[in-house]
């Protein structure tokens, strides 16, 4: 399978990149990097592999540091993406205005938070630059206009959004191009394909795609929301509870006897069939675990027919999932 490209003017990346949320965040999943040294070995491992994306931001934790340190050596291998916009949970050297804001789209935060970045990972510029979530405050002309600085100032190579909804997508475009869209598209979440997706291809940008594998569901990891440990934050997600979790395990445990059927994974049929969706869809999986990374990798192995695809299409249709992707809170700073 070939690279695929991030908007029309950025650099080619391997079609599945690494999602480095669970690297920094020791304790938000039930399985998560614990350490620098275990951090690195599994980015290492990815770089091995093939991967060229790698993805963080500043409010996942040690995040940044310990890509930053994966990084030395080995820089002119990456694509180097990270994010920017939420004003909880990061440093406080790295939010000085509107501390006290959950999101700061402002054109000085573009530039504080830059710098923040700059400094955690220890390079000279970011290849790939988000904002995080839409400041409802602040107009996505200031912000992008100030992100377009960054990018003149050569701290920046190239920018997205993520979480955007299309018509902001179309008035940031106005102000500078945009490589890449991130949104959360699996299949269970397939709220893209109405409207995002072909916008993105219409305008030559990347769809890069976090959870792909529905936060784990999707790989057949979990039997009950009990095999998730106590502070595992998916334990509050909708899709985790009651009725919705065992609705969506019928769901799963039919993808998986698609994907024994096929000789390959549950986890590698998810991702093969969102690379299969348009060769702008660039999906991102997290893992903590080197043996589950080299599964993800191996999806660009599999190839589907028009019948799997077909069956696909019937096990989990557009809107098949039980319960929504975030709880009220999370949710209202969706599509912004």
């Amino acid at each position: 399978m070939r690279d695929r490209r991030l908007g029309r003017d950025g650099p080619s990346v391997f079609p599945i990149g690494l999602g480095c949320m669970s690297i920094g965040i020791a304790d938000i999943y039930t399985s998560s990097v614990r350490n620098d040294d275990q951090a690195v070995a599994l980015i290492h491992r990815a770089l091995d592999l093939g991967v060229t994306l790698l993805d963080t931001a500043d409010v996942y934790g040690a995040s940044e540091i310990q890509v930053g340190k994966a990084l030395k050596g080995r820089r002119d291998r990456v694509t180097l993406a990270t994010k920017f916009g939420f004003t909880t949970g990061i440093d406080a050297n790295a939010r000085r205005e509107g501390a006290g804001r959950m999101i700061n789209g402002s054109a000085q935060y573009v530039r504080e938070a830059c710098e923040a970045s700059l400094e955690r990972l220890g390079v000279d510029h970011i290849d790939l630059y988000y904002l995080h979530r839409v400041d409802p405050s602040i107009p996505i002309e200031e912000t992008v206009g100030a992100m377009g600085e960054l990018v003149k100032a050569g701290k920046v190579r190239h920018l997205g959004l993520s979480e955007p909804s299309p018509a902001t997508v179309r008035r940031a475009l106005k102000v500078h191009p945009l490589a890449a869209i991130q949104t959360e598209y699996s299949l269970f979440s397939r709220e893209p394909e109405d409207e995002l997706l072909p916008l993105l291809q219409a305008e030559g940008v990347a769809l890069v795609a976090y959870s792909p594998l529905g936060r784990g569901f999707l790989a057949g990891r979990f039997r009950k929301p009990e095999d998730l440990a106590d502070n595992d934050w998916r334990r509050g997600n909708p899709r985790f509870q009651g009725e919705n979790f065992a609705k969506n395990l019928q769901l799963v445990d039919h993808l998986g006897e698609l994907a024994a059927r096929k000789g390959c994974s549950a986890a590698q049929l998810a991702l093969a069939w969102l690379l299969v969706r348009h060769d702008n869809v660039i999906p991102i999986p997290g893992t903590s675990s080197a043996k589950r990374l080299e599964e993800n990798v191996g999806a660009v192995k599999v190839t589907l027919s028009k019948d799997e695809l077909a069956r696909i299409d019937e096990i989990a249709p557009h809107g098949a999932v039980a319960g929504t992707r975030y709880d009220k809170n999370m949710a209202q700073l969706l599509n912004g």
